[in-house]
This record gives structure tokens, C-alpha cells and sequence, in this order.
């Protein structure tokens, strides 16, 4: 069963997308389940988690709606305000549903480096843990720093990071992105995505070579068990297709014993979000 870790829906407004800039305009529409179902039928797709892609509980009820119509989503992983006084009680709310699995904060847009050590959101992870919940983890590459130390102070959440931590790749950037990435690939909790690579390469002249070194460090640092294949559509379509992007971990992948692949592309995250 291929699974697709990390996609996205929205109802395009403006001001809610104003993170979709002019480099990005062809992804600036309406994006929901009835086009993602015939791109998955054409790429041999079974299913998919839908990650938020706007910071309000709006959101994680848009996503749990859509859920309950298409049953390709096999779960949500929705955004809540972990910084809230009710940060418990909301949790709660969503624990009766069993298609949320978890949640996101869009870290990367903090301008504090240290935002993930915030002794007020450090409270409201903290809470995740009684409810099962799992944690995306959306930073750059100059926050996994605090992103290590962040994860160590919860060995009983799972936690996977989104789209490698967005290496610099464009630009060739690697050591720094590397070592830490080794480091938090040590931790047992911590899984990590195969997305979101080729919107951080250059958008029209991106080659899948590029982007096998930083392929090959996180299938070292994390091991075949802990990687996750996710297509981060409809962003991709500002630098490909979906068929070029599932082919980039495919074909990466090919040179792995079978179970190993079969791990990445579906098991891996069956496991992680309990699918």
C-alpha cells in the first residue's frame, strides 16, 4: 500500500495564502480532493494524510470535513494553538475524532530561532502525549538547533520532520544542515519526510542528482524504518508534477531490499500516524 505522507487542500483566498508568492502564482486556485483522487489513480496511490495549510482550528475542521466525504484521506494532521490557556481542553475536543493523528505549527515563518523552546509552546507539546498525537515538525535549517534540543525533552511523542528541513539546496548548502540532522536522526522518536525537495531546489532547473546527497544523508542518519514518502502536492506543481516526484524517492529508493521500500512508500507512515 502506497501512502501519501503529506499533501495539502485549500480553497484559495489571498490573504489566508498570502505565503503562496509571485514565484509560486500557478498554485494560487482552488485545490481539493476531487483532482488529488485522479492524480493519485494515475500514480498508483492508496491514500494520504492531509497536513494543514493555514494556522487555525478553522483549518483542522476543514480538513476533518473533507475526511469524512473522501475516504482516500486516512488521516489529518491539523494546527492548534499550543501557547492557549485551554491547550488541554482543545486537545480533548479533537481526541474524539480518530482521523486527527496530529499537528503542525508553521515554525519556519517564527523569526525566533528558539520558538520551539518557548516555555509556553514547550507546555502545550507537552500535552500531546497523554492523547496519542503525533507532532510535524516545519523548520529550516538554521532552527534544528533548537529542533534537537526540542525533541529531547519528549521521548514519548513522535515527532517527523517535513520536507528534510528544507536544506538550502538551491543554493549547495549542506554541512550545517547535515550534522544536525544526523544528530536528531538518533533519536528513536524522530521520523523524517521524502518531500517537499524539489521547492527547494532551483523551480526550472532542478535535476534528481541534486537532490540524491541529501536523500542519501537522511536514509544514513534515519534508517529505512523512520523515512516517510510524501509528495507535498499542490505545492509541488510550482516545480513539477506529481510523477516526477513519487520517481525521485522511487528510483532512489530502487537500490533497497524490497521490504525496506515497501517501509518508505506506506508502511512508515501507517505506523507513525496509526492509518
Amino acid at each position: 500500500m502506497i501512502i501519501d505522507s503529506h499533501q495539502h487542500f485549500w480553497k484559495y483566498e489571498p490573504k489566508k495564502h498570502s505565503w503562496i508568492d509571485d514565484d509560486m502564482a500557478v498554485i494560487r486556485k482552488d485545490f481539493m480532493p476531487a483532482s488529488l483522487k485522479k492524480t493519485y489513480f494515475e500514480n498508483g496511490i492508496d491514500g494520504c494524510v492531509a497536513v494543514e495549510a493555514n494556522q487555525s482550528t478553522l483549518e483542522t475542521d476543514f480538513l476533518m470535513d473533507l475526511a469524512s466525504k473522501n475516504d482516500f484521506i486516512k488521516g489529518i494532521v491539523g494546527w492548534v494553538d499550543f501557547r492557549a490557556d485551554d491547550i488541554e481542553e482543545v486537545l480533548k475536543h479533537y481526541h474524539q475524532f480518530p482521523i486527527v493523528k496530529g499537528f503542525r505549527h508553521v515554525v519556519q515563518g517564527e523569526a525566533d530561532h528558539n520558538f520551539l523552546l518557548r516555555p509556553d509552546f514547550l507546555n502545550g507539546i507537552l500535552k500531546l502525549e497523554q492523547y496519542n498525537f503525533t507532532y510535524d515538525i516545519l523548520v529550516f535549517p538554521h532552527q534544528l538547533g533548537a529542533v534537537l534540543e526540542f525533541v529531547k525533552k519528549f521521548p514519548k511523542i513522535n515527532f517527523v520532520i517535513d520536507h528534510i528541513a528544507k536544506p538550502y539546496i538551491k543554493d549547495g548548502f549542506f554541512e550545517g544542515w547535515a550534522v544536525l540532522m544526523e544528530a536528531i536522526g538518533k533519536e528513536p522518536n524522530v521520523f523524517c519526510k521524502l518531500s517537499g525537495m524539489i521547492t527547494e531546489a532551483d523551480y526550472n532547473t532542478w535535476k534528481p542528482e541534486q537532490l540524491q546527497p541529501y536523500m542519501q544523508w537522511v536514509l544514513d542518519a534515519f534508517g529505512a524504518d523512520k523515512l516517510l514518502f510524501g509528495s507535498d502536492w499542490p505545492v509541488c506543481l510550482v516545480a513539477g508534477n506529481y510523477q516526477k516526484v513519487k520517481e525521485i524517492v522511487t528510483n532512489f529508493i530502487a537500490q533497497l531490499p524490497e521490504e525496506d521500500q515497501v517501509k518508505i512508500m506506506g508502511l512508515n507512515a501507517i505506523k507513525f500516524y496509526n492509518l
